[in-house]
């Protein structure tokens, strides 16, 4: 378990400049963390590079994007991509001739997918198949990305990967019911992970979003060399997730999400910075605030510990800009509601003895319970009900604020070699926030 370490002060390193490098280590598909980072490498004058994860043909088997594809995926970078496929995970890899690993979980089916048995030997042969095939395209990535990148320059890899869900109806339907379900369709997370199906889901896992990058920082050790050698450096990020403090009860505290079962391979990657951390290379995970992406949003709940961030604005020096996020808020909802209901809401579920138990960091991350699925997607359901629009939600507002915020304290945080795994929590995102707008 990784020590709690919180960044407590607003970064300000100015390393980053015109003429230095960014380079996103995974495709950028929608409005996320990421973006926040890229804004920031704009904002220096930085050249920006980034990969491709490649497209799946017919047959499913893997190619680089055509003109059209790799055009609109530059557009939306603002920079040059090179078109190297680099599709992390082993799900759809095998050895020439074999099955695998979701045609094997082709045959699994709600009734019996808690005794099916996987083969093993198989399985790991496929991973095998995937880890090299990525690996061999990191280093084709790689070379590429070393021929634009100057002498001295000062480089920043941000690793994005993250994901590994196995494409098989059956994992949707009880990823459903894990995620979403109360009540009589309510169904244990455990259950999931004791069986085969979790289990390789959560090798999966690992492959996706932690051992990328390993990868990444194994591939790119000849830039870094010659940066080294030439005056310049390089840095590399990744996102983490392990819960955040909010407040609650007027304090700071920590609190989570439960089922996070990605929890497992964010704990892998934490360790993955803090082993390169220890060998010099200057890999930083910061844990970020939950919030709502397109990925996170079959985690019903997960949007909760959003609202809080509302009062952390005031409570951190903001002013008239603060206040205009509470009443931006305020407008989301029906007319008849007030904003100061749903703080009630927020605060009565975090103060329930079910949601008390939960904050629990040694164990994170725990089993979901049928008694916290009740009181957390209860508490979702009922407050997405007070909206005008249930397609305009407070918390699609509050996870914006929640991106500005985090992209500069990662970009200034990364520079000044802070350490290996940091959590940005509610008190560090809205004073950033509150010295971005000053009144």
């Amino acid at each position: 378990m990784t020590k709690f370490n919180s960044l407590r002060h607003i970064p300000e390193s100015t390393m980053f400049r015109k003429g230095d490098v960014f380079v996103l280590f995974g495709e950028l598909f929608g409005r996320g963390y990421a973006n926040g980072l890229i804004d920031q490498a704009r904002a220096a004058g930085m050249t920006i590079l980034g990969i491709t994860v490649g497209r799946r043909d017919d047959n499913n088997a893997l190619r680089a994007l055509d003109e059209e594809e790799l055009a609109e995926a530059e557009a939306k970078l603002g920079g040059r991509i090179i078109n190297v496929p680099l599709m992390a995970g082993f799900d759809l890899d095998a050895p020439e001739g074999e099955k695998n690993v979701t045609e094997m979980l082709s045959v699994l089916n709600l009734k019996t997918w808690q005794e099916d048995q996987l083969d093993w030997a198989k399985v790991e042969a496929c991973r095998q198949a995937g880890v090299r095939r990525f690996t061999e395209a990191a280093a084709s990535a790689m070379a590429e990305i070393d021929k634009l990148i100057p002498d001295g320059s000062n480089v920043f890899f941000a690793h994005t990967m993250a994901g590994g869900i196995p494409r098989v109806k059956v994992f949707l339907a009880i990823a459903n019911r894990i995620y979403k379900g109360r009540g009589e369709r309510f169904m244990s997370s455990r259950a999931l992970l004791d069986s085969d199906l979790g289990k390789v889901s959560l090798m999966n896992f690992d492959e996706v979003t932690a051992n990328t990058l390993g990868h990444l920082i194994t591939s790119s050790a000849a830039i870094r060399a010659r940066m080294q050698a030439t005056g310049g450096s390089v840095r590399y990020t990744a996102y983490g997730y392990h819960g955040c403090e909010i407040l609650i009860d007027g304090q700071y505290q920590w609190q989570t999400y439960t089922n996070y079962t990605q929890g497992y391979a964010k704990m892998r990657l934490e360790s993955v910075a803090s082993a390169a951390w220890a060998q010099g290379v200057h890999a930083t995970v910061f844990n970020c605030p939950e919030i709502r992406t397109n990925s996170s949003d079959i985690f019903v709940g997960v949007e909760l510990s959003l609202f809080p961030l509302l009062q952390a604005l005031k409570r951190e020096g903001g002013g008239k800009w603060a206040q205009q996020q509470w009443d931006a808020c305020q407008a989301l909802l029906e007319d008849d509601v007030s904003l100061q209901t749903v703080i009630d809401m927020i605060a009565s579920y975090n103060g329930d003895a079910t949601s008390v138990s939960f904050r629990n960091f040694e164990d994170w991350p725990m089993d979901n319970t049928p008694a916290l699925a009740d009181v957390m997607i209860g508490t979702s359901d009922d407050i997405t009900k007070l909206h005008k629009d249930k397609k305009a939600l407070i918390t699609d507002h509050l996870s914006a604020l929640v991106l500005e915020g985090a992209g500069p304290l990662m970009f200034h945080g990364a520079a000044e070699q802070i350490g290996p795994v940091l959590w940005l929590n509610h008190d560090i995102i809205a004073k950033k926030l509150n010295a971005l707008h000053p009144d």
